[in-house]
């Protein structure tokens, strides 16, 4: 039987866990295996940098968190060794960056995971991964934005040359009464009054 020094800090592991997975956006189960020490650590280091805690974490421990957050269903994906990925401010990037693994590594594999306090499965943590990055989807949208923008600006540009064509048409329509006014009078006749 485990001493209670042992149980505490089991204790702890699963409330520090616990609460790790209840304030997090999303988080990847994945199967733990056959990967190399070198490509665990670009993937560590790849997961740091995206903002993402990752751990490998008994199953027990991840099953007795996973009830407290309220993903218990994720104890069903619970076989084999496990390790767990959570982050706090991007949804896609743990699933983005583990299936870039997934697809080097054979027996690497996803399992499921969490989104915005619900369990999703495996074809939904694939989708996730699937997503465009962030920059690009905001350049889509920009470029959305300015279609109709640039669209606007060519009509309006059109409508200006169109009636600027129409102007010298007009000019060239008033120059003869402009000539004849320009040209010189003819003297009027005196006034016999002033005279």
């Amino acid at each position: 039987m485990p001493s209670e020094k042992v149980l505490a800090q089991k204790k702890a592991a699963v409330a520090e866990l616990s609460e790790k997975m209840g304030r997090a956006v999303s988080g990847v189960l994945v199967k733990y295996q056959g990967i190399t020490v070198e490509d665990d650590t670009k993937m560590r280091a790849k997961l740091r940098g995206a903002g993402v805690e990752y751990a490998v974490v008994k199953n027990s421990l991840i099953g007795r968190a996973a009830d407290i957050a309220g993903f218990g269903e994720l104890k069903g994906l619970l076989e084999g060794m496990n390790a767990i990925a959570i982050s706090y401010d991007d949804p896609v990037a743990p699933a983005k960056i583990l299936k870039e693994y997934e697809e080097k590594v054979e027996s690497f594999e996803l399992r499921g995971g969490f989104l915005d306090g619900a369990v999703v499965d495996l074809a939904t943590v694939k989708a996730l991964a699937d997503i465009p990055p962030k920059e690009v989807l905001i350049s889509r949208m920009l470029g959305s934005l300015q279609g109709p923008l640039s669209g606007l600006a060519v009509a309006l540009q059109a409508v200006i040359d169109k009636s600027g064509e129409e102007v010298p048409a007009a000019a060239e329509e008033t120059a003869p009464g402009e000539e004849a006014a320009a040209a010189p009078a003819e003297p009027a006749a005196e006034d016999p009054a002033q005279a």
